[in-house]
């Protein structure tokens, strides 16, 4: 267990990726966030669901080696942080780098992710979070596809990054089926998601 100082440490990007995840707390989940270790509640049976059946329909298109849970992505910004999605797809490129990596972090020096997925937790600040913080930090760290799912709402939320920011797609209950074609194409039963 983490005592408060080392919750309270702002630690700079060296420092935190010179440091071991299980050094940190084998029993739970940290994100770093404006340089300060925030613990990641379990995840809903709900949100792991959603992520499982994205898992399941991405694998039939793509190699499963570039489908990730739990993969850190270092975002840039006036702050450092690791953000852990609740799913990454990489490129082939990216896949290829983070294999030669120590562990499963995206740095700022490898291709950013191909697609970034989401899946809002209840709560005002886990919707600030991946509404608007990680929207940002995704956009600058070059991300061209972000997908919020956001099953309070019954919104899947497809950003794709054109000129430096995101144009949104949405789709909520009303949609039947979700066709896309980026970045790759994929066909989405609502009714599986929500």
């Amino acid at each position: 267990m983490l005592t408060q100082k080392q919750l309270s440490h702002r630690f700079t990007l060296e420092e935190y990726l010179n440091c071991d995840r299980l050094d940190i707390d084998g029993e739970k989940l940290y994100e770093l966030e404006n340089g300060r270790l925030r613990e990641m509640p379990p995840e809903s049976w709900q949100n792991t669901r959603i992520a499982m059946y994205l898992l399941t329909e991405i694998a039939k298109i793509i190699s499963f080696e570039r489908i990730s849970f739990k993969i850190e992505i270092i975002t840039s910004g006036s702050r450092v942080n690791a953000r852990i999605p609740d799913l990454v797809v990489l490129s082939p490129e990216g896949l290829l780098e983070i294999e030669q990596y120590r562990r499963a972090t995206v740095t700022l020096d490898m291709p950013p992710p191909l697609l970034v997925v989401e899946v809002v937790s209840p709560g005002k600040a886990n919707h600030d979070r991946d509404y608007r913080y990680k929207r940002s930090e995704y956009a600058a760290r070059g991300i061209k596809h972000y997908w919020i799912i956001d099953p309070q709402k019954q919104k899947f939320i497809c950003l794709q990054l054109q000129d430096g920011l995101y144009e949104a797609e949405i789709y909520d209950r009303s949609n039947k089926v979700i066709d896309l074609e980026h970045p790759f194409k994929l066909n989405l039963e609502l009714d599986r998601i929500f």
